[in-house]
């Protein structure tokens, strides 16, 4: 295992992140101990959690394991999605990030916590009403560092322009989702994220399963995340999708390598990708990730993966400068 620097903190992070997502969902808390003593072992020092990940549980058989090592480790969690019916446990709002992070600190059975995300931009609440309250949690002690999930480009440049300009602690790590078939985060967030010198950790490398070899337009399992989960089947419902999927299935087999592992490993070679975020329902669906960094992602591989599916179109959407006819382009 290889450790990188996370954006601008000089925290070195292992190249793979474990996501908790699985844990006490369908993952029983032995299970997770299981797949946690698995990932340290390969020399994980990274765990990404969040607050409403099973409704909390995620957070406390995280903190029942990471007891015993717990400087030793990176950790992350999340505020925004609902943790309540009440109408103000939710957003990012100063009132709901308080209560939230002092929530997850008694599940996580910790001081502090390594970075702390939004999960999703609050149109509701001014950012700098936000960027203000975190700055207060770095501030305190609470958290070490900040970053930002599910953000558009534009909206985290402009928290950082916030907290440039006020002297608050800004983000130092982004959680968008890449994979191979959703590539739209290399138009202007990962180009972002290298100009500022951000952190990436991506999420759904292997795409919620479908490049996990499993999954054909005309061939498809009767169970999964993308069968079982509305927001997946969603997310991931166009046709083309799977015919990349397959494509790509069939080139893993070609070279010799697990779907799964050369998913990861094809997104973990993106220059602005710092760790991408594995996860597993068990220790076996676990060894294939983990197998990932053992693959040497040669220049010409990548490319021959990316040619697979579409590259998405540019920021200014004049297709051109992609081309010969990039005219007025300084050399």
């Amino acid at each position: 295992m290889k450790y990188k620097i996370l954006g601008k903190t000089g925290i070195e992070v292992s190249e793979l992140c474990m996501g908790t997502m699985s844990f006490g969902g369908h993952a029983d808390e032995k299970e997770s101990a299981k797949m946690f003593n698995q990932c340290r072992d390969a020399g994980i020092n990274f765990f990404d959690c969040a607050n409403v990940y099973e409704k909390g549980k995620s957070e406390t058989i995280l903190g029942k394991l990471i007891s015993g090592s717990r400087n030793d480790l990176v950790i992350t969690s999340k505020v925004y999605f609902p943790t309540s019916n009440d109408v103000n446990a939710r957003g990012n709002t100063r009132k709901n990030i308080m209560n939230s992070i002092n929530e997850s600190l008694k599940r996580l059975n910790t001081e502090y916590i390594d970075l702390y995300f939004l999960h999703r931009f609050d149109d509701l609440t001014p950012i700098e009403e936000t960027m203000r309250v975190l700055d207060d949690l770095v501030r305190t002690g609470k958290v070490l560092y900040l970053g930002a999930s599910n953000f558009a480009a534009w909206q985290i440049a402009k928290s950082i322009g916030i907290s440039e300009k006020n002297c608050w602690n800004r983000f130092e790590c982004i959680q968008p989702m890449y994979n191979l078939v959703k590539r739209q985060a290399e138009v202007e967030i990962l180009p972002m994220a290298i100009s500022e010198n951000i952190g990436v950790i991506n999420y759904s490398p292997t795409g919620g399963g479908l490049l996990s070899g499993k999954y054909a337009k005309n061939n498809q399992p009767t169970k999964g995340r993308l069968i079982e989960n509305e927001m997946y089947k969603a997310r991931y419902n166009e046709p083309e999708m799977f015919k990349i999927a397959e494509r790509f299935t069939l080139l893993s087999k070609k070279y010799g390598y697990s779907p799964i592992s050369l998913a990861i490993a094809w997104a973990s070679s993106h220059p602005a990708i710092t760790s991408p975020i594995i996860g597993g329902r068990n220790t076996e669906q676990l060894k294939d990730s983990l197998n990932s960094v053992k693959i040497e992602m040669t220049t010409d591989l990548r490319q021959e993966i990316t040619d697979l599916s579409p590259n998405p179109g540019v920021a200014t959407d004049r297709n051109e400068e992609s081309t010969k006819h990039n005219y007025g382009q300084r050399q």
